[in-house]
């Protein structure tokens, strides 16, 4: 009994040491600099049935495995050519930054429960990857293939993935069986690729039932893209040439918390449009914009900047007063348009958590730039707390900017 109880507690105490690792590492402790931002898997006592010890366990020689990490395998920045064999046990695989080309099918072939793969930053093309060599690996959830020189969508792909980031390819089209099977995807990022209307004929993310996060930004889109799932959360459609929001286009899709469409074409605004019950944040900076709209009473951040609004209509964006349900916006950002004097005070009866109204430099004429006479308006400060944003120049630009030094980039692959 003394024999059994020990291997208990040391059976035990590798238990815990394996679950702390995905709450204590830090990876930037072990390489310096900047960490990737990988978000980490939590302890599942079924995957790890197969998991071996005691240790050292094994790992390939190119590679870095931490004794106190055993499941994890890094191979990132290490000017690979090649994927090196893979532990059967290895559950975390992390290959990104180096000069990788292809990804055959013989790395994997003993691997059982791998869970999540990084091959970012790299050189593969799609006629590099084996067939079917991702749709074998059954329990993956995540895959990372941003930063490489697909041409084509990387299918046939497992139905257990749940995040696929390949932004910053040259992907150009979506074939019709592209995404089927893959209903528990949560996360797609397709931003800076070379997609146009035509990859929405096949309607590709009509049967994603659980995608949350659509990334769309810098492609070729002239049109919103139809038969997207309800479930959809955020949508990320910045850089592109849309021109137009079809009336009713987000009746399908009530639960949009955020949505970022600047850097497009739009003109006009039908008046209910973003009439939608749960949206927090609306980006449509940087278009041709030259009225306001309706102003859902969940919306928070408004972005309307470098369009051609000459006055804003308070009316319009709060056409009735409801003291039991006020407006729950608090910045607007209204720089770069052509308005001659403020916000009219009637707008803090209609949102009267407005905080800050950024007016920056207005375009009133061509050659010269005007600024009104207040370039940001901020409320609820104390005389402290507005002497110290102005000795940190936050009053004219720069708490504005760092505030949202993000606003044109697209939305990072990652929500808690």
């Amino acid at each position: 009994m003394g024999i059994l109880s020990h291997l208990l507690i040391l059976h035990l105490l590798w238990a815990a040491l394996v679950f702390c690792q995905y709450e204590d590492y830090d990876f930037e402790d072990e390489y310096g600099g900047e960490p990737d931002h990988q978000v980490p898997y939590y302890f599942n006592p079924d995957a790890q049935v197969e998991a071996r010890f005691p240790f050292p366990v094994e790992c390939a020689k190119e590679c870095f495995c931490p004794p106190a990490f055993p499941l994890s395998m890094y191979c990132d920045h290490r000017k690979l050519k090649t994927i090196p064999n893979i532990p059967s046990h290895v559950q975390q695989l992390y290959l990104q930054n180096n000069n990788i080309e292809a990804v055959p099918a013989g790395p994997f072939t003993n691997v059982t429960f791998i869970r999540e793969i990084n091959l970012s930053y790299n050189n593969i093309k799609f006629h590099m990857i084996d067939h079917g060599v991702f749709a074998k690996l059954s329990h993956l959830v995540q895959l990372h293939l941003q930063h490489n020189e697909l041409e084509e969508f990387p299918f046939p792909l497992p139905s257990s993935l749940e995040r696929l980031l390949l932004g910053f390819n040259n992907i150009s089209r979506l074939p019709a069986n592209a995404l089927e099977g893959l209903l528990n995807m949560t996360t797609l990022d397709l931003c800076n690729n070379l997609l146009d209307d035509s990859v929405f004929k096949e309607k590709p993310f009509s049967n994603m039932k659980n995608l949350m996060q659509l990334n769309l930004c810098n492609n070729k889109l002239q049109t919103m893209p139809p038969d997207l799932p309800p479930s959809l959360r955020h949508l990320s459609l910045e850089n592109n040439s849309i021109s137009h929001i079809p009336e009713n286009y987000f009746h399908r899709l009530p639960h949009i918390i955020a949505l970022r469409m600047s850097h497009n074409n739009l003109q006009d605004i039908p008046h209910n449009t973003f009439n939608l019950p749960n949206l927090l944040e609306l980006n449509l900076g940087h278009n041709k914009l030259k009225q306001v709209f309706y102003i859902p009473r969940s919306l928070q951040h408004l972005y309307i900047e470098d369009n051609e609004i000459e006055n804003i209509n308070v009316t319009v964006m709060c056409p009735t007063l409801d003291p039991l349900n006020i407006k729950q916006l608090t910045y607007i950002r209204v720089d770069q348009n052509k308005l001659t004097s403020p916000i009219s005070t009637y707008a803090f009866f209609c949102f009267p958590l407005v905080r800050t109204i950024y007016y920056g430099e207005q375009n009133v004429t061509v050659s010269r730039p005007s600024q009104l006479r207040t370039p940001v308006f901020r409320r609820f400060l104390t005389p402290e707390e507005f002497q110290e944003a102005e000795d940190n120049h936050e009053t004219l630009n720069q708490g504005t900017e760092e505030d949202h030094e993000a606003e044109d980039s697209y939305f990072h692959p990652y929500y808690h």
